[in-house]
């Protein structure tokens, strides 16, 4: 007789917490792929069945949970985690026992275990493309400000690296806040750059100092035409937070916005809305959380069963059609080719994509390659969408 068990799977992300807001829109997105795989007739006939735990945005939490999901639900594969300080958390335990992490965030490269398969951007597929685009479009005098956790501190050293070989490259400042900054720190920094009068600002401020880095720097009147902040942890999420006002004009680097030009993207936000309506807006680390069920789901049905050893060389080389474009996971890394592209705020305080790469991209987490005919990107024709 066919085995019609469920098949447990874990899912950490956070519903309270400083960086609640987006992985709330994973956590759903999550939910969204399963119900899709469920309803198509789950992985020969075994329904997927999400054991979900809230970590409430503490890495300590992701660990004990982590074990939890192991040892206690019995969970070969989990999907999750938002800041690296909670992957880091969550590894050595998908190590120790042997069990699968599916982390669909962009995180700062320079990391590889056999246990790990990472679907958000590597430094090679956001961090290059913007800071050939800022430096091109705007100058290379740069002012650096992030959240004190470890993403931040690499990805300002590496977008250091990127601004200093350029001719007139400089870092005009460097600066971090905690992970519950008050607006106050924040209003802080403006008034430096202010005086010090960047040519633009590269944020990887998280969670709910965004928007109030965002507000701080629109209430001392910065003008994001002239000087715009970009980012790589900025999405739909934080800017819908923030409004219009505040928003406009700002820049990210992303493999995915939701103004995505294809059928398939439209399709899946359709679909998704027609279940959750307006509860999250999708945004880079949804669409990845989205995405790498229907990764996983595949890899099972070919391998007949979820457990590590079965599993991992069906998932590992594997595509699927992603909201973004055509995604493949790297079997030599286990990272994922995806599609960079620039997104600017416009007036409806939607991202309106201005460059994309013409083709996929390769993750290349050490940086090896520095070639820039690999990160280049083409422009989008879209007029003054600024407003």
């Amino acid at each position: 007789m066919a085995n019609t068990d469920p098949i447990k799977v874990g899912v950490l992300y956070s519903r309270a917490g400083v960086t609640s807001r987006i992985e709330f829109s994973q956590l759903l997105a999550t939910h969204f792929a399963i119900r899709e795989i469920n309803e198509s007739g789950g992985i020969d006939g075994r329904e997927l069945l999400p054991v979900h735990y809230d970590p409430q945005s503490m890495p300590q939490n992701y660990k004990s949970l982590a074990t939890k999901l192991v040892q206690d639900d019995k969970v070969n594969l989990i999907f999750g985690c938002y800041m690296s300080s909670q992957r880091k958390a969550v590894i050595p335990v998908v190590e120790k026992w042997h069990r699968l992490l599916m982390y669909p965030t962009i995180y700062e490269g320079f990391e590889f275990s056999g246990n790990v398969v990472y679907t958000g951007a590597a430094p090679n597929q956001n961090s290059a493309q913007l800071a050939e685009y800022m430096t091109r479009n705007f100058g290379a005098r740069v002012y650096l400000v992030g959240s004190a956790y470890i993403y931040p501190y690499e990805s300002n050293r590496i977008m250091s690296d990127f601004i200093l070989e350029r001719p007139g490259g400089a870092k005009l400042g460097e600066r971090y806040v905690k992970l519950d900054a008050t607006e106050k720190d924040f209003v802080r920094i403006v008034r430096d750059i202010r005086d010090k009068e960047p040519d633009w600002v590269f944020s990887t401020v998280v969670g709910k100092g965004t928007r109030m880095f965002y507000q701080a720097y629109a209430d001392a009147g910065l003008d994001p035409a002239k000087m715009p902040i970009a980012s790589l942890t900025t999405c739909e999420a934080e800017a819908s937070e923030m409004g219009v006002r505040i928003a406009a004009g700002h820049i990210t680097a992303a493999p995915y916005f939701q103004s995505v030009d294809s059928d398939a993207n439209r399709a899946c936000l359709a679909r998704f809305r027609s279940v959750f309506g307006d509860e999250v807006e999708p945004n880079m680390g949804w669409e990845a959380a989205y995405f790498q069920v229907h990764l996983a789901a595949n890899a099972m049905r070919r391998a007949g069963s979820d457990e590590l050893d079965r599993l991992l060389p069906h998932l590992l080389g594997s595509e699927f059609d992603a909201p973004q474009g055509r995604v493949r996971i790297d079997p030599s890394n286990h990272h994922t080719r995806l599609h960079p592209r620039i997104g600017r705020i416009g007036a409806d305080g939607r991202f309106a994509v201005v460059a994309e790469s013409p083709r996929g991209v390769d993750a290349d987490p050490y940086l090896v390659n520095h070639a820039s005919d690999e990160w280049s990107l083409r422009s989008v024709a879209l007029g003054d969408i600024v407003g």
